[in-house]
């Protein structure tokens, strides 16, 4: 692909969409050695836009299948489903007085996975090519 058309293909994405691949174009993925030392340089405000997606945080599974995601969103749904299941069977068998609490922090969780996974995950999609079902593929756990 030369300039023109990375500059063509660019242009269908917003600023924020364009500063977030420039960075993983730069410094490639999460779990990258290079990353890490390049996010720690940015302010915190740069780091939050470049890590975290907000809407997917609040829109997570809708949001995913809005950017072409459904691999990924399938199996982050798949794994939500299991762990409730689990924790229904659990609370089922063991009177757990907070339970809604708990179910409240899974929740949270999810989301915050949402939100971390999306960027680089959309990132591999429009720029790689890669639309398979591992959503947490290149990210730094």
């Amino acid at each position: 692909m030369n300039t023109t058309d990375q500059v063509q293909d660019s242009s269908k994405y917003n600023a924020k969409w364009q500063e977030r691949f420039a960075f993983f174009d730069a410094h490639g993925a999460p779990n990258a050695p290079d990353y890490k030392s390049a996010m720690q340089q940015l302010p915190f405000k740069q780091k939050i836009k470049i890590n975290a997606n907000i809407i997917a945080f609040f829109f997570g599974p809708i949001y995913l299948f809005v950017l072409g995601l459904w691999k990924k969103n399938l199996t982050l749904l798949a794994i939500l489903i299991a762990i409730s299941l689990a924790l229904d069977v659990v609370f089922a068998l063991v009177d757990v007085s907070f339970a809604k609490q708990i179910n409240f922090a899974v929740g949270f969780c999810f989301n915050l996975l949402y939100a971390l996974s999306t960027n680089y995950a959309y990132y591999l999609k429009e720029r790689k090519g890669e639309q398979g079902w591992n959503p947490f593929k290149g990210m730094r756990w």
